[in-house]
């Protein structure tokens, strides 16, 4: 029985099969009952099937592949001078985490873990070096830092019995569909390979069937936002946009805002149309060394600047508690980038404030989200200056983004 088809049940790790060393680890943590994902991924891993999973950041799904790993690695034979598993994933903020989550489960284990990511200095990619050539057990690495190590022959992963990626949508999001295929080439034929990814687009289900051999796959519904969230939107033309954020602004800054654009090029021009208007902001994306990215999350943090413009990037994996306004300069193409990315704020029992600027060629996608929450989001009146917003019609799909009374202008700082 699954745990969805039981809500008064949920079941512990003391009823999964796992040793008493991945067990004492886990009490150690205060882990005691599995999450959905967990429940059902944990058995079908153990039994050393290959797995798509279907599940969001925040659902546990770390520990429903590492706890298999952990166990298999202790229970079986593996070399011990050789690299037994690969977790491949986005971000360096995430692969810092996993190594941290391996550590704290493997604490009884006499299991070795290393995360390699980019953008460090040569102390780091030294660390790095030594932990690869001595044969750690569990390497927790970024696509391109780990092509950059095997094109140098500095890590050899012919001997991988696991390999994972983790938040697969979003490293093909981030172009590195191509890095991934070469290092699966590295790898041997005869491993288990474990897929999780928060949604899964075409792209995902062409790579699944290169990569793995008959997968089971589980998916967990995506869950709803946080009730704390007060959801609003604004219907307006694309180009009224930079002047709700003045008007929004002008008065009264927020603690911590992050405005959600959908490119790092969209990214760049709202960050510029802001500091025109000398709103405190910070730019985040991919073309950010991590140097940059690591003071600018840090300027954030503590409220040296108070309004961050992102991508997609940051909706996952960076954890910042008070923030207490997510605006959807763009709409994202799904619902669950949308509970994504509003789920940054109303974090810790603090209520939080969602606003999406929805422009015609977006009024499709935030129709679909509003039937996918299965209600209407609250409709903000657009402020006087700006002028009136576009009809309401979905159905209605390109526009040339002019409307009445002016409704083309761009923006220019007057001050």
């Amino acid at each position: 029985m699954t745990a969805s088809s039981n809500p008064f049940h949920s079941m512990t790790f003391e009823e999964l099969p796992l040793e008493e060393e991945v067990l004492d680890g886990l009490w150690s943590m205060n882990f005691r009952d599995c999450t959905p994902v967990q429940e059902q991924a944990i058995p079908i891993l153990l039994e050393g099937k290959d797995l798509i999973a279907c599940a969001q950041t925040g659902t546990g799904k770390t520990a429903a592949y590492l706890l298999p790993i952990l166990n298999n690695l202790i229970k079986s034979e593996h070399p011990e001078d050789a690299i037994n598993a690969i977790i491949m994933v986005p971000t360096r903020e995430l692969a810092q985490q996993i190594d941290q989550q391996v550590a704290g489960f493997a604490y009884f284990l006499p299991v070795s873990s290393v995360a390699v990511y980019g953008g460090s200095d040569g102390i780091v990619w030294e660390q790095q070096k030594k932990g690869l050539q001595a044969g750690v057990d569990i390497v927790i690495a970024t696509p391109g830092r780990l092509l950059s190590y095997l094109k140098l022959g500095l890590i050899d992963i012919s001997r991988v019995q696991y390999f994972i990626l983790d938040e697969a949508d979003r490293m093909l999001d981030m172009g590195f569909f191509d890095d991934i295929m070469q290092v699966v080439n590295e790898l041997p034929r005869r491993r288990q390979t474990m897929l999780f990814s928060a949604t899964m687009p075409p792209k995902i289900r062409e790579m699944a069937k290169t990569i793995m051999d008959q997968p089971a796959e589980i998916r967990l519904a995506v869950s709803k936002p946080n009730d704390k969230i007060l959801q609003s939107a604004y219907i307006c033309y694309e180009r009224q946009k930079a002047y709700i954020v003045k008007s929004l602004f002008e008065d009264t800054l927020p603690d911590k805002a992050i405005i959600f654009a959908s490119s790092k090029i969209k990214v760049k021009e709202v960050t510029r149309t802001l500091r025109g208007m000398h709103l405190p902001v910070a730019e985040m994306h991919s073309d950010l060394d991590q140097s940059e990215r690591d003071s600018t999350m840090q300027a954030f943090k503590t409220g040296k600047v108070n309004i961050l413009v992102a991508t997609d990037i940051v909706s996952r994996g960076i954890d910042i508690e008070d923030i207490s306004v997510v605006i959807n300069y763009d709409m994202p193409h799904d619902p669950e980038d949308y509970v994504h990315r509003i789920g940054r704020t109303a974090r810790a029992s603090a209520d939080g404030l969602s606003i999406s600027f929805v422009s015609e060629d977006e009024q499709d996608i935030f129709d679909r989200i509003e039937k996918f929450l299965g209600k209407k989001v609250y409709r903000l009146p657009l402020p006087e200056e700006v002028g009136e917003g576009p009809e309401w019609d979905p159905t209605r799909r390109k526009s040339s983004g002019f409307g009445k009374k002016g409704k083309g202008r761009c923006f220019k700082p007057n001050r």
